[in-house]
């Protein structure tokens, strides 16, 4: 199996995974759409359980910081899978990438949540071999941003 071929195969495994099988992202209703290392992008649909404003049915603000900080970490996975796929062992791009985690998370809201589907973005701005920083945005379903955020992942 080429290198690329491998990446990809272990991209759409981590992506499975990540969809059917952590709890909390099932609960807010987030899938990985895209998951590569050039950009990753996570959506979810509105549902009641996730207001944090009930009168004004706007989101609530840690379901944005949650969806922008899994978008960051998608991008910032996929990157680390292409980096190692030529060199490394699947077994061990397992391990370490069961590692990675959110060591800083900043995120500036710009508007009230609102709308029928969220759009999370992520690219990365620097990935070096222990620590790894993503760009996230969020829009609704008609492009407008709703908020954007930093991400700062241990890769290493």
């Amino acid at each position: 199996m080429s290198s690329s071929a491998h990446s990809s195969a272990l991209i759409e495994q981590i992506s499975n995974y990540m969809n059917t099988q952590i709890p909390f992202q099932q609960l807010l209703g987030l899938r990985i759409t895209e998951f590569a290392s050039e950009r990753s992008e996570v959506r979810f649909h509105w549902k009641n359980e996730l207001v944090g404003n009930t009168p004004q049915r706007i989101l609530h603000g840690g379901v944005t910081a949650t969806a922008l900080d899994t978008v960051g970490g998608t991008v910032i996975l996929a990157s680390v899978i292409e980096r190692l796929a030529d060199s490394t062992p699947t077994e061990e791009i397992i391990q370490r990438m069961s590692r990675v985690g959110t060591i800083d998370l900043r995120v500036d809201y710009l508007r009230p949540g609102r709308g029928d589907e969220f759009i999370c973005t992520a690219t990365i701005i620097r990935s070096g071999n222990k620590v790894a920083v993503a760009r996230m945005e969020m829009h609704n379903q008609d492009g407008i941003m709703i908020a954007f955020g930093t991400g700062t992942y241990m890769v290493g």
